[in-house]
């Protein structure tokens, strides 16, 4: 027992440059849910998105394959760039991150369902969600791998704020869309990826929030 203290005190000790396990911990766990909620809210209303989330969607409602599966696959080779960049922490976090919710994109529409989507609403929603759970990661120094960490690298690199780098690969992946959707999904596509973006550049700036 004596030893078994000294760890756990060691574990949850924190301070405002620092986070502890435990609070990473919470933090991966509650970003992956968030995100979780706004990858359903989507993918119900036939939405898409921007970035690795988004080449997955068009994956998904190009081949059929499993969203979570095709999300899970799309992030491999980005793994290479966060290790080189940001050490193996985030590397792991990261990886520990997309498992996560590739695993509940996966189960959780089994016990949580939605009868009535509006694409029009489920967009900013499901946009709002997603960017919350981003802003849960990247305040514990991980991300959703693909673009999320190529942004944080150009934001680091250079000082351009991640949410806007994010917007404009968000808008490549939307271009895409045009071979798969309406012009009115398109549109309510782009309302959820604007809020997305919006909701990082607003909240995710490293001289407001400094613990690592």
């Amino acid at each position: 027992m004596s030893d078994v203290r000294p760890k756990l005190r060691e574990m949850m000790a924190s301070s405002a440059e620092h986070h502890s396990i435990i609070e990473d911990a919470q933090g991966l766990a509650a970003g992956g849910m968030l995100v979780t909620l706004g990858v359903m809210l989507l993918s119900g209303a036939g939405l898409l998105t921007g970035g690795t989330a988004g080449v997955a969607f068009l994956l998904h409602y190009a081949t059929g394959f499993s969203f979570g599966a095709v999300f899970f696959a799309v992030n491999l080779p980005f793994y290479y760039l966060a290790l080189k960049r940001f050490g193996p922490a985030f590397t792991l976090k990261t990886f520990a991150a997309v498992a996560l919710t590739s695993v509940l994109s996966e189960t959780v529409p089994r016990y949580i369902g939605f009868a009535n989507l509006d694409p029009l609403v489920a967009a900013p929603f499901g946009g709002l969600l997603i960017g919350a759970g981003l802003l849960a990661l990247f305040r514990h120094r991980a991300s959703l791998g693909g673009f999320g960490i190529l942004a944080l690298y150009l934001q680091d690199r250079f000082g351009w704020r991640a949410g806007l780098v994010q917007l404009a690969f968000d808008g490549m992946v939307l271009v895409f869309s045009f071979f798969l959707a309406s012009y009115y999904i398109i549109f309510c596509s782009v309302v959820g990826a604007v809020v997305l973006n919006l909701t990082l550049a607003i909240n995710h700036r490293k001289d407001r929030y400094i613990a690592m």
